[in-house]
C-alpha cells in the first residue's frame, strides 16, 4: 500500500524551530518529486518546498526561503522539512505529497506566543 506519514508537528513560539518528517512506504521516494504543502486555517493548500529525486537543489516558496530546508534520505525512504524562525503565518497543517497527488494525513504546526 502506498502511504505517506508525516510527523513532528507541534506548538512553538515565534522564532522557534520544528523538524517535520515524512515516511514513505509502498514506493521509493527516489522515483518521485516530493512536495511539502501548507494549509493555513481557512485557506487552501500552498506548496512550500519541493525536492527532486536526482538531488537537484530543492525549490522553496518565497515566503519560506532562507527559513525552511528540505532534504531526503533515500535509504530510509524519508523526506524532512526543517523549519526555522517560524512565524505565526506558518501555522497550519503540513502535508508531504507525491508528485501524482498522493499525500499523507498531515501534521499540525502552531506558531503562537
Amino acid at each position: 500500500e502506498v502511504q505517506l506519514v508525516e510527523s513532528g508537528g507541534g506548538s512553538v513560539a515565534p522564532g522557534g524551530s520544528l523538524r517535520l518528517s515524512c515516511a514513505a512506504s509502498g514506493f521509493r521516494i527516489s522515483d518521485h518529486i516530493i512536495y511539502w504543502d501548507h494549509e493555513a486555517p481557512g485557506r487552501g493548500l500552498d506548496w512550500v518546498a519541493a525536492s527532486w529525486p536526482g538531488g537537484s537543489t530543492p525549490l522553496y516558496r518565497d515566503s519560506v526561503k532562507g527559513r525552511f530546508t528540505t532534504w531526503r534520505d533515500n535509504a530510509k525512504n524519508t523526506v524532512t522539512l526543517q523549519m526555522r524562525n517560524l512565524k505565526p503565518e506558518d501555522t497550519g497543517v503540513y502535508y508531504c505529497r507525491r508528485s501524482d497527488g498522493v499525500r499523507g494525513q498531515g501534521t499540525q504546526v502552531t506558531v503562537d506566543s
